[in-house]
């Protein structure tokens, strides 16, 4: 069935359309334009060094300097070019389907958190904001990604209870302050949260700010462990 469907439609590339050998595939011009992290990187943040430091565990300054709530995080690429594009599509243009695509990714590069993970937890959209978008991106994520690795997932296990205005254009500081008291753990899922190690699933990380606040809400529900992946990061701005 699947080899007459693939010569009825055959398979084209989720980021342009172009054509592929394989379904879910991205064609050579967008993963050129696809910046992957790859060691040598922060075992903390996951963001690349400039320069390769040498073997051993790694901790970039910034990581030293401030430490995020969660334990480590990763993600597949930097946020410019065919990433931001992926994002964007799956996220403002109703692309459900490169969930598909992203999530395969993400497992490839989580899979050392992937490892050590109990239960797969997306960061939630507060209500209204789910309304009005329909579809929360990071919980597609979650479940394709626990699909693929074979973990169990809870949508409902983080809940946003507090509406936050829109993250853009703030700065660090700002971020941390307008998601204070954002997320919360039910009294009826804590029971599933209570000593397991949850890996956190976004899209993006920005200034890990949402990734911090989640993460807090998760450990005071008994969590042993919090670790992020996400499908991109932005270096630009301090983690």
């Amino acid at each position: 069935m699947a080899a007459g469907l693939g010569l009825v439609y055959p398979p084209t590339c989720p980021g342009c359309g172009a054509a592929t050998a394989e379904p879910h595939a991205l064609c050579a011009t967008c993963w050129s334009g696809l910046h992957l992290i790859e060691r040598p990187f922060c075992e903390r943040l996951g963001t690349p060094f400039a320069l390769d430091l040498g073997t051993g565990s790694l901790i970039s300054p910034k990581a030293i300097a401030d430490p995020p709530v969660f334990e480590r995080a990763r993600a597949v690429a930097l946020y410019d070019g065919t990433a931001r594009d992926l994002v964007h599509r799956l996220k403002y243009g109703d692309r459900l389907d490169l969930s598909h695509t992203m999530a395969r990714m993400m497992t490839a590069a989580g899979r050392d958190l992937l490892t050590d993970t109990d239960l797969v937890v997306p960061v939630p959209l507060h209500v209204l904001r789910l309304w009005r978008r329909r579809f929360n991106q990071a919980a597609l994520l979650a479940r394709a990604i626990a699909r693929q690795s074979g973990k169990p997932c809870d949508v409902r296990a983080l809940n946003r209870v507090r509406a936050t205005r829109p993250q853009v254009g703030l700065t660090r500081h700002q971020r941390s302050l307008n998601l204070q008291g954002a997320f919360r753990v039910s009294e009826a899922a804590r029971m599933r949260i209570a000593g397991r190690r949850i890996l956190l699933v976004d899209d993006v990380t920005t200034t890990g700010a949402t990734g911090n606040a989640a993460a807090r809400a998760l450990l005071r529900a008994g969590a042993t462990g919090v670790d992020l992946l996400t499908f991109a990061t932005v270096t630009g701005e301090p983690l």
